[in-house]
């Protein structure tokens, strides 16, 4: 992986979070959704993969990897669409979905039925940890995608995914354990586990949350080659994590610029390039 072009790319992505419409709007469009149990984001990219614009929500319409309310999946997924079609200028016509592997085929389709809710087909689905590796490009290794509700496993060989594994525990399971520490709600929690101020006197508390994803990493990649390991999604981002991953683990284990944000961009570009459409809002 090439940490100095992923943090440009990344850099690139930021940049594209803004409402400042594109000086020309763009004549293809690679589109990707991701429907996270914490967040749901929107991201597209143009026929060479550099980010064109891109918008996330907070929301709570997924849960353990399945959409659980399908019409606040839809008017979040709906909001997210105008707001990067206004900073193009044109409609995103299709769009790439992703889900945690291990999940049932109804909850696959769900993924579809969301993105061709908002007016857009859907391109195609992929696993989120293999998504991910659109963007590392680990030839050999493993990436470790920690959502909002589960823990996605995915092997990587010679450029190849190889092997998957999911088990639900993740950024809301420390949350969770937050509030029932020091009594507070949920959202203060969640409020918390994101303030920098904060998360030293909170590591401890969620140290176990963080050790019982090591342990699904280690049952996950058992009789698997494990030269590295790459923490993605926003949990991953928590300071510490990756150190007691490796030290329960014995694993090499590395967490990349913006790991939020992993995902959804691997998701964009496992899309192929469409023709844009007509004007924003319109198909």
């Amino acid at each position: 992986m090439d940490q100095t072009a992923l943090r440009d790319t990344m850099a690139a992505l930021e940049a594209a979070m803004v409402s400042t419409p594109l000086d020309r709007p763009p004549t293809l469009i690679k589109g990707g959704v991701d429907l996270g149990t914490a967040y749901l984001v929107m991201v597209a990219l143009d026929a060479d993969d550099r980010p064109l614009a891109a918008a996330y929500e907070t929301a709570d319409v997924v849960r353990d990897g399945v959409v659980t309310d399908f019409v606040g999946a839809i008017d979040v997924l709906r909001r997210l669409k105008a707001q990067v079609e206004d900073r193009l200028g044109v409609a995103v016509p299709g769009a790439h979905g992703a889900y945690p592997p291990g999940v049932d085929s109804g909850s696959v389709r769900a993924v579809r039925h969301v993105i061709e809710s908002v007016g857009m087909e859907c391109t195609g689905l992929v696993d989120e940890p293999s998504a991910a590796n659109a963007v590392l490009r680990l030839r050999d290794g493993v990436v470790v995608d920690i959502g909002g509700g589960t823990t996605g496993v995915a092997v990587v060989q010679d450029g190849t995914v190889v092997h998957t594994a999911d088990e639900p525990t993740g950024g809301t399971h420390l949350s969770l354990v937050i509030s029932g520490a020091l009594k507070v709600s949920f959202e203060e929690a969640e409020r918390l586990k994101k303030d920098p101020v904060e998360q030293p006197r909170l590591f401890p508390v969620i140290r176990p949350v963080m050790e019982k994803v090591a342990s699904i990493v280690s049952s996950s990649t058992r009789g698997w080659p494990t030269p590295k390991v790459y923490l993605v999604g926003g949990t991953a981002a928590f300071p510490g994590f990756a150190d007691v991953v490796a030290a329960a683990t014995g694993l090499d284990v590395v967490v990349p610029v913006a790991p939020l944000f992993v995902t959804p961009l691997g998701i964009a570009r496992s899309a192929p390039a469409l023709e844009a459409g007509g004007a924003a809002g319109y198909p």
